[in-house]
């Protein structure tokens, strides 16, 4: 398996609207593309910096993985995103290394990409998100 990129920093929120305007006020970063993902109990915001994403992430209900996380952490860093040629192939590599996965077929994330998570307790405590190269150089808004 070969990282290609980085392709996303994901960071928690608990108001997607006010993290926005923190983002755009502080650092002059716009949005790029927002989506609901109710597979995912999520609402995501994408900001571009030199090709590589702020992944603007609240949830839209208690129970999601990102609702969960901010109720045990607080809003903060959440995954980090790598970039890879296939999704499929890279999960059989991490298998045959014996890391943990949370995803264990590729499935469809934010933005029409091909994803799957790996467990942070197969990774040194931080949890990876998969993004399949769709030939494009990743997220696109």
């Amino acid at each position: 398996m070969d990282v290609t990129r980085i392709d996303q920093i994901a960071i928690a929120v608990e108001d997607l609207d006010e993290a926005i305007a923190f983002y755009q006020r502080a650092f002059g970063l716009e949005v790029a593309s927002r989506e609901r993902i109710e597979s995912d109990g999520v609402e995501e915001a994408m900001l571009d910096v030199g090709g590589v994403w702020i992944q603007l992430l609240a949830p839209t209900r208690d129970d999601s993985p990102v609702g969960r996380f901010l109720a045990r952490s607080g809003p903060g860093l959440h995954h980090l995103g790598f970039g890879v040629a296939d999704v499929a192939d890279a999960l059989d590599h991490l298998r045959e290394e014996e890391v943990a996965l949370i995803d264990t077929e590729p499935r469809p994330g934010g933005g029409g990409h091909t994803i799957a998570f790996v467990h942070p307790k197969g990774t040194g405590g931080v949890l990876v998100e998969l993004v399949q190269d769709e030939g494009h150089g990743g997220h696109e808004g």
